[in-house]
């Protein structure tokens, strides 16, 4: 089944508990951290993910668009995250950035800007939990979904079942009921979405009805036959 995981980032700071419940029925609560060096966008840290775990039970995925990632990913498991994210841009050792967020008991992920390809780091995936894939330019929320990333997805795809791994694809960037179902088609199972689910009068329902377009398409895509 597709995972959808609303991004706060389209959410309302100033409500962040209230809007992390209005999502309770998602996989997962997608945290984009920024620090206006790596992307031009300052969001929040660590204080705000501590605080984000205790308001809600849905477990927080945390997405690091910052510098220096090999030293602040680990803070952020032991602030409560379940799972993150770290940009190959920005680790200076990812197997062993992987290995240690791992270590501390969360999942590690490690995501790629959109001009980055996936094809040098074939032998990192079986370090990796999930593999991001960036649909957009990181840095801000409510772009427009980029097409020319989808032969992306299904090479990442392919290099996932070439290995056999158990390697979540998850997509960042412009997803929405426009786009999901593509994505779906070329292999991603891990869906973020921000200003559709958040810019929706009901987040929960649209949670839903995302996975549901998500799954239709799942179901049909030749990769997913295959297994």
């Amino acid at each position: 089944m597709a995972q959808i995981n609303p991004s706060i980032l389209s959410a309302d700071f100033a409500r962040l508990a209230e809007e992390a419940k209005a999502v309770e029925g998602a996989d997962w609560l997608h945290v984009d951290v920024m620090d206006n060096h790596f992307v031009p966008n300052l969001t929040l840290g660590v204080p705000i993910v501590e605080a984000l775990g205790k308001a809600t039970d849905t477990p927080l995925d945390c997405h690091l668009m910052i510098e220096d990632a090999d030293r602040w990913a680990p803070q952020y498991v032991e602030a409560g995250a379940g799972s993150v994210t770290f940009h190959a841009e920005a680790a200076a050792a990812p197997v062993r950035l992987a290995r240690e967020i791992r270590a501390k008991g969360a999942r590690a992920s490690m995501a790629l800007k959109p001009a980055t390809p996936i094809e040098p780091y074939e032998d990192l995936l079986p370090e990796l939990d999930m593999l991001l894939i960036m649909t957009v330019e990181p840095g801000f929320g409510g772009q427009a979904f980029l097409d020319i990333m989808l032969p992306k997805i299904r090479r990442t795809r392919e290099l996932i079942d070439k290995h056999g791994l158990e390697l979540w694809l998850q997509v960042d960037g412009g997803v929405s009921a426009a786009t999901i179902e593509r994505c779906a088609e070329a292999g991603a199972d891990v869906f973020v979405a921000g200003s559709a689910v958040y810019g929706a009068a009901d987040p929960a329902a649209a949670v839903r009805d995302l996975r549901a377009l998500a799954d239709v398409a799942t179901a049909a895509a030749p990769w997913a036959c295959d297994h």
